[in-house]
C-alpha cells in the first residue's frame, strides 16, 4: 500500500479522498492557497504545504508548485481529485517522470480521451456507440463541410475537440448557419482550449444523459459499476445525479456495461473512469469519456456498497482488481443533489461567511462537505460547497428521504441553492422520472416567465 499521498485539490473531494487515505492508514499532505489554510482537510492532514496565492492559476493548477510539495514532503503519489489538473495530460506525466505515482490513468490514456476526435476513433474502434459525425476533425472548406451536414442530417452540433463542461460547442439548424458557426466555434475552441481543431455530429434534441462508471487496473482486468443518470442540467452543468439511471433495463446495463469494460481493456485504461452517454429512445451513444473520480461519484458508492477512492488507491498501488463483475450488484436507489453557495434563482455565486451550519441526519443521509460554522467561502473558487447523497430501497423512498433532508440543511450567512434543489425534488416530472437534458432548464423558464407575467 503506499505509504503517503498529496492531495492535490481543495473542498470537499480533497476531504472525501483524506478519509479513504487515512482509513488505509496513508499518511496524507494537504497542499492549500494562501486563502484556503482554514480548510477542513488542512487542519485534519498529517502535513500540509502552502503552495501559492488564491488564484488557481498560481496555486492549485502550479505543476511544479504541487510537484515541489510531493518532493519536501516525501510523498509516494499525487491524488489530482476532479477539475483543476486531474485530467491534465502533462501533468500526469510531470509527476511519473518526477518518480512519483500519479493517482489515475496514464498521461497517454488522458491525453487520448482529452481530444473527443481521437476518443470518437478509439471507441469506434472497439464497439462503443458513436453518435453519428464527421469522423474527424473539420477542415476548411465550406462545400465538403457542408456535404458532411447534409450526410449527417440537421441539425447538427460543432464542438471543440479539446472542449469539455458544456464549453466549445454550437448548434446549427440551417445550412445557412453552418459556415459562420464552425468559423466562431473554432475560434472560441482556440482561445479556450488553445486549440481550434473542431468535429461535427448529429445533434440529439431530446436525450438524457446517462454515464458508466468503471474501474480498471491496467493489467487487464476490468469491471463497471452501472449507471447514473445526470440529466437534470443547466447550462450543461449537472445539478442532481441519481443511480440506477430510471428506466434502464439490467439487460440494457449489462450490454452496454460489457462494451465499457472491453474498451477499457482494450486502451489499458488503469483507475477510475466514467463513459458519458447521450440515451435516447433506447440507444446510447458515447459522447466523452472522464479518466477521473467523478463529482457524483458517491451515488454508485451507495448503491454497490464499493468505496471507489479506495479502489483507486488500491489500483495507484499496484494491486490487480479484487472485484469481478459478477461481485457488483445495485441495491436501493441513491440521489445526489450539489449544494452550491449562490443565489437560487439568479445563479450568481454568493461567497461570505457561514454563521450557523446544521447538517442533516437520518436513514440512508449522506453529507460530503467541507464548510462548518465561521467557515468563510472564498471567491476565487467553483461555487459548490457540498453533496448531500441519500440511498433508500427504492427511488420513490429516496426522493422523499431527500425532500426531508434539504429540508432540514441549515447554511446561513450565504445564500445557496437549495431552494432550486427542495423545487426539483417536488418537481412532478423529475418525480415521474426519465427526464431529458433540457427539462429543468425548460421548467427554469417557464417559472421565470410566470414570475414576470404575476409581476
Amino acid at each position: 500500500m503506499l505509504d503517503k499521498v498529496v492531495i492535490a485539490n481543495r473542498g470537499e473531494i480533497a476531504l472525501r479522498i483524506l478519509r479513504a487515505c487515512h482509513a488505509l492508514g496513508i499518511r496524507t499532505v494537504a497542499v492549500h492557497s494562501t486563502v484556503d489554510r482554514n480548510l477542513k482537510h488542512v487542519a485534519m492532514a498529517d502535513e500540509s504545504v502552502c503552495i501559492g496565492p488564491a488564484a488557481s492559476s498560481e496555486s492549485y493548477l502550479n505543476m511544479a508548485s504541487l510537484i515541489a510539495a510531493a518532493e519536501v514532503t516525501d510523498a509516494q503519489a499525487i491524488h489530482p481529485g476532479y477539475g483543476f489538473l486531474s485530467e491534465n495530460a502533462d501533468f500526469a506525466e510531470r509527476v511519473e517522470e518526477s518518480g512519483f505515482i500519479f493517482i489515475g490513468p496514464k498521461a497517454d490514456t488522458i491525453r487520448l480521451m482529452g481530444d473527443k476526435v481521437e476518443a470518437i476513433k478509439a471507441m469506434k474502434a472497439a464497439g462503443v456507440p458513436c453518435v453519428p459525425g464527421s469522423g474527424g476533425p473539420l477542415g476548411d472548406d465550406a462545400a465538403t463541410n457542408i456535404a458532411i451536414a447534409r450526410d449527417i442530417g440537421y441539425p447538427v452540433i460543432v464542438k471543440a475537440a479539446g472542449g469539455g463542461g458544456g464549453r466549445g460547442m454550437r448548434v446549427v439548424h440551417t445550412e445557412a448557419h453552418l459556415s459562420n458557426a464552425i468559423a466562431t466555434t473554432k475560434s472560441e475552441a482556440k482561445a479556450a482550449f488553445g486549440n481550434d481543431m473542431v468535429y461535427m455530429e448529429k445533434f440529439l434534441e431530446n436525450p438524457r444523459h446517462v454515464e458508466i462508471q468503471v474501474l480498471a487496473d491496467g493489467q487487464g482486468n476490468a469491471i463497471h459499476l452501472g449507471e447514473r443518470d445526470c440529466s437534470m442540467q443547466r447550462r450543461h452543468q449537472k445539478v442532481v445525479e441519481e443511480a440506477p439511471a430510471p428506466g434502464i433495463t439490467p439487460e440494457l446495463r449489462a450490454e452496454i456495461g460489457k462494451v465499457c469494460v472491453e474498451a477499457c481493456i482494450r486502451i489499458g485504461y488503469r483507475g477510475a473512469g466514467t463513459f458519458e452517454f447521450l440515451f435516447e429512445d433506447g440507444r446510447f451513444y458515447f459522447i466523452e469519456m472522464n479518466t477521473r473520480i467523478q463529482v457524483e461519484h458517491p451515488v454508485t458508492e451507495l448503491v454497490t456498497g464499493i468505496d471507489l477512492v479506495r479502489e483507486q488507491l488500491n489500483i495507484a498501488a499496484g494491486h490487480t482488481l479484487s472485484l469481478k463483475q459478477e461481485d457488483i450488484v445495485l441495491e436501493g436507489h441513491a440521489i445526489e443533489c450539489r449544494i452550491n453557495a449562490e443565489d437560487p434563482d439568479t445563479f450568481m455565486p454568493c461567497p461570505g461567511l457561514i454563521q450557523h451550519f446544521h447538517a442533516p441526519g437520518g436513514p440512508g443521509v449522506r453529507v460530503d462537505s467541507h464548510i462548518y460554522e465561521g467557515y468563510r467561502v472564498p471567491p476565487n473558487y467553483d461555487s459548490m460547497i457540498g453533496k448531500l447523497i441519500v440511498h433508500g430501497p427504492d427511488r420513490e423512498t429516496a426522493i422523499a428521504r431527500m425532500r426531508v433532508a434539504l429540508s432540514e440543511m441549515v447554511v446561513d450567512g450565504i445564500k445557496t441553492n437549495i431552494p432550486l434543489q427542495q423545487r426539483i425534488l417536488a418537481d412532478v416530472g423529475f418525480q415521474q422520472g426519465g427526464q431529458n437534458i433540457h427539462y429543468l432548464e425548460k421548467r427554469l423558464k417557464e417559472q421565470k416567465e410566470k414570475t414576470i407575467s404575476i409581476v
